[in-house]
C-alpha cells in the first residue's frame, strides 16, 4: 500500500437535494445534478486539479498546490449559481477545502478526506469553508480570498485551527487609517478560543507556561514567550522568547522577531518558536475588527 502524503483536497456536493425530490422524478433529479457536477468537473480540470471520486451528489478532487484548489471552489460557487432555477429551486454547492493526508487507494481515503467531506458537510448552500492547515499554504494573493468564519458548526468539533470561509475579497487591503486605529480591537484565535485585544484587555500574554492568556503546548515555545499590546497609535507584538516569534502578515512576507517588536496592522498568523508555514505547528491568528 502507498504511504499517504499530504496534498489539497477540496469536495464539492449539491445542496437542496431532498427538496428537488419532492417536485420532480428520480430521473429528473439525476439529471439536473449530473449538470452541476459536469460543471464542478470542468472547474476541477481547468484550475489543474485531479478527480478522485465522483458520487451521485458530490465530487473530491486533489489539487498540487492549495491556490488552485481555493480559485476552483469560489468558481465552482460562481458557475453553479448562474444555473437557472429547477422547478423553482434554485442549486447551489457545498465546498470543503483541506491540506492534509490523503492514501492512494481505491477508493481513496485518508484524514485529509474526511476533514475535506466535513467540511463540505457543515457549509451553507453556496459556501464554501477551509481549513487552516489549507488557508496556511496559500499565497499571499490567494489569502485575500479566506475570512475567518464567525462561528463553527457541530460537524467541526475537535478540527485543529480555525475555519475560514472563501470567496470574499476585501474593499480594503492594508492598514486602516490611523486615526481609527485606537477605536479598533484585535481579535486572536487559538484553537477553539477567541480573545479579544481592546480597551477593557490591553494586554495579552502568550507563552508555554499556565497563567498565559494563550498557552502553547510545544517545547520550542518560552514560558513567558511573547505579548501583545495595545497602544494610542495601534496593537503591537512584542517577542521576549529564546527561539523568536514568526510573525507572517497577509500580503507580506515572513519575519523573525528576537527580542523586538513589530505592529499587527491587518490580519496574520505568528508561531512561537517555529515558523508560520508549519502545518502540525500551534499557530495563533489575529485580524483586526
Amino acid at each position: 500500500m502507498t504511504a499517504p502524503n499530504p496534498i489539497c483536497i477540496l469536495v464539492a456536493d449539491i445542496a437542496d437535494i431532498a427538496r428537488l425530490g419532492e417536485r420532480m422524478d428520480a430521473e429528473e433529479v439525476r439529471h439536473a445534478v449530473d449538470r452541476c457536477l459536469n460543471r464542478i468537473d470542468r472547474v476541477i480540470e481547468s484550475n489543474g486539479g485531479a478527480r478522485l471520486v465522483r458520487d451521485p451528489h458530490s465530487l473530491c478532487a486533489s489539487f498540487e498546490h492549495c491556490d488552485a484548489a481555493v480559485l476552483a471552489a469560489c468558481e465552482m460557487l460562481e458557475r453553479v449559481a448562474s444555473l437557472p432555477p429547477i422547478s423553482g429551486i434554485q442549486l447551489a454547492t457545498r465546498v470543503g477545502v483541506h491540506y492534509g493526508m490523503l492514501q492512494s487507494s481505491q477508493p481513496p481515503a485518508g484524514d485529509g478526506l474526511t476533514v475535506a467531506r466535513r467540511l463540505a458537510a457543515s457549509a451553507q448552500a453556496g459556501q464554501a469553508l477551509a481549513s487552516s492547515a489549507a488557508v496556511m499554504q496559500l499565497s499571499a494573493p490567494a489569502r485575500h480570498f479566506a475570512r475567518l468564519q464567525g462561528s463553527r458548526s457541530q460537524m467541526l468539533e475537535g478540527l485543529d485551527g480555525p475555519v475560514f470561509e472563501l470567496g470574499h475579497k476585501p474593499d480594503h487591503i492594508g492598514p486602516p487609517p490611523a486615526g481609527k486605529r485606537a477605536q479598533q480591537q484585535l481579535q486572536i484565535i487559538f484553537r477553539n478560543q477567541r480573545l479579544l485585544v481592546d480597551e477593557q484587555h490591553p494586554v495579552l500574554l502568550i507563552g508555554r507556561e499556565h497563567g498565559n492568556d494563550v498557552v502553547i503546548d510545544d517545547r520550542r515555545a518560552s514560558r513567558q514567550h511573547a505579548r501583545i499590546e495595545r497602544r494610542s497609535v495601534g496593537f503591537y507584538l512584542i517577542d521576549r522568547s529564546r527561539n523568536g516569534t514568526y510573525v507572517t502578515l497577509d500580503g507580506r512576507g515572513q519575519q523573525c522577531l528576537k527580542h523586538s517588536e513589530i505592529q499587527l496592522d491587518g490580519p496574520g498568523r505568528l508561531g512561537c518558536g517555529f515558523s508560520t508555514l508549519e502545518t502540525k505547528g500551534e499557530l495563533v491568528f489575529f485580524e483586526l475588527l
